[in-house]
């Protein structure tokens, strides 16, 4: 008993050491907070203070049944290393609930992934379709383009690591513990106590445009993939993606993604295949490449929209918290993250050279379409399949949000439920599903433009929550752990994303226009 009492002194004046450290800092960093960048308001700083008084008497009080549980010759489990800290919010609203199982252990059911799992993942996210495209931002990027492709690489995984940063915060005895799950959760807490559930809108809107886009994607590439590689069918581009459509009609009955996640594996393999035949090809051509044909200046018109495309490509971070949050060991998570984007960026590099050097000024938006007919229908027919397949997933995650957001929100929803006691989907709810298939389909047609879309929603949201948002929500939450090249870097990040996305978005909205007014076909 002496011993707790020691301790909970020792506890108190360490609290009182901080709150004078955290004093001093504020008054060094007073321009910073001025802008917004100090890392915690004092209510936030109150808040996490008493999470970690909370958290003292959680560990404490459990110590002490287990010590009664020994005097009363039982035995209680759980009684080990307990992360009592993770179970509590940063704004002091107290612990979560907790996972604790009737054992009393706080270990989770669910099972982990392993690292090389994890890194299957990212790769699945950044070695997509959409690497057709990477191609055609060299043809108006050159060799810029090129550096482009290796910098949205370092970029994106340092992103991605500082995201994951932003999940953690230090307890009362210097360890990192895990206090926010998800990126919603983030924002949230860089604009609490004004505005708590701002920064989760934001994020929530502008996840659901990526993911929305993503499948208005797949099928403009249905549709523009199978017209050019049945280019004698009296069937029109538009024509083929109301047919790619009706094909994903069944999404909207979705309950879950045990029925498409077996086909993940098959779909990766057969893009890699597509991407071998493609440079298989393009070899065959070595001594025909163009390399003066690369260029060192750049289409200030058009690049903007190219930098759009390379950032869409390289976008993972909507999933990083919660695939850090699955595996087995996260501390191994920045590893994954580095071979992951190296990989990345050596292939997407290779590719998008070797390609665009083999059809020079001919390169097209996508890149099958450059194909001899002979292969190029049977490679367009692969990818289809692979594009029907993929369109489930992005399909399925922004209906998740779009029903949380507004259907089953705790009550607070703005609309009813969507589901019925049973858990089962009601007939209008269906409806509104089959709504966002019909609406992915109009989108597809009226704007069938493969490029300037990839490039418009990279721009749009690729940019943000890849550099601007992850950059910004660092500073914020960790600024006072933070060094000046930390500081450095995220500022820079800040800057020059914000500057890509705004001169991308404008070029690419330039380019629909013009490919409106000019009739200008894909």
């Amino acid at each position: 008993m002496a011993h707790l009492i020691r301790h909970k002194l020792t506890n108190k004046l360490t609290n009182a050491a901080h709150t004078v450290s955290n004093k001093s800092q504020a008054k060094v960093s007073g321009v910073f907070a001025r802008l917004g960048f100090q890392a915690a308001t004092d209510e936030e700083g109150l808040g996490f203070a008493e999470c970690d008084d909370l958290d003292y008497d959680y560990r404490q009080g459990m110590q002490m049944d287990v010590l009664q549980g020994e005097e009363e010759g039982g035995h209680v489990e759980g009684g080990g290393d307990l992360d009592g800290d993770s179970h509590y919010q940063r704004d002091g609203t107290g612990r979560r609930p907790s996972s604790l199982k009737p054992s009393g252990s706080l270990e989770e059911d669910k099972p982990k992934i392993t690292t090389w799992e994890a890194g299957w993942n990212v790769t699945n996210a950044i070695q997509g379709m959409f690497v057709l495209g990477l191609p055609y931002a060299i043809l108006h990027g050159g060799y810029l383009g090129l550096f482009l492709i290796i910098f949205a690489a370092v970029v994106c995984c340092y992103t991605g690591k500082i995201l994951i940063a932003c999940l953690y915060e230090d307890n009362e005895d210097g360890i990192k513990v895990r206090v926010r799950d998800s990126y919603v959760d983030i924002a949230n807490a860089c604009c609490a106590p004004r505005f708590p559930a701002l920064g989760g809108h934001v994020v929530n809107v502008a996840q659901i445009i990526e993911l929305v886009m993503t499948c208005i994607l797949y099928v403009v590439v249905s549709g523009n993939l199978m017209y050019n590689s049945f280019p004698s069918f009296p069937v029109s581009q538009k024509a083929w993606s109301v047919l790619a459509t009706l094909a994903l009609l069944p999404c909207a009955f979705l309950k879950n993604l045990k029925a498409v996640s077996k086909f993940s594996l098959l779909c990766t393999l057969a893009h890699f295949v597509i991407n071998v035949l493609v440079l298989a090809y393009c070899l065959s051509r070595a001594r025909e490449w163009a390399w003066e044909k690369v260029k060192f200046y750049i289409d200030v018109k058009k690049f903007p929209i190219s930098i759009g495309i390379i950032v869409f490509s390289y976008t993972s971070q909507i999933f990083l918290p919660s695939l850090e949050g699955n595996m087995h060991k996260p501390s191994e998570f920045h590893c994954m993250m580095e071979w992951t984007h190296i990989a990345a960026c050596v292939l997407k590099g290779l590719f998008a050279l070797v390609a665009y050097l083999t059809w020079a000024d001919a390169t097209q938006e996508v890149i099958t379409d450059n194909l001899p007919s002979t292969i190029r229908a049977v490679v367009n027919i692969f990818l289809v399949a692979k594009a029907l397949l993929s369109y489930p997933l992005p399909f399925f995650a922004a209906v998740e949000v779009l029903e949380k957001s507004l259907f089953q929100d705790g009550g607070r929803a703005i609309f009813p439920d969507c589901y019925g006691p049973s858990g089962q989907l009601k007939s209008w709810g269906l409806g509104l599903r089959i709504a966002l298939v019909v609406f992915t389909l109009l989108m597809a047609v009226f704007v069938p433009h493969f490029a300037l879309l990839m490039g418009l929603t990279g721009s749009l949201t690729g940019a943000g929550l890849c550099f601007l948002l992850p950059s910004l929500f660092h500073l914020k939450l960790q600024w006072r752990n933070l060094m000046w090249h930390h500081v450095f870097f995220d500022v820079a990040i800040f800057v020059i994303g914000g500057i890509c996305a705004v001169s991308g978005f404008i070029h690419s909205i330039e380019g629909l226009i013009e490919a409106f007014r000019y009739n200008i076909h894909d």
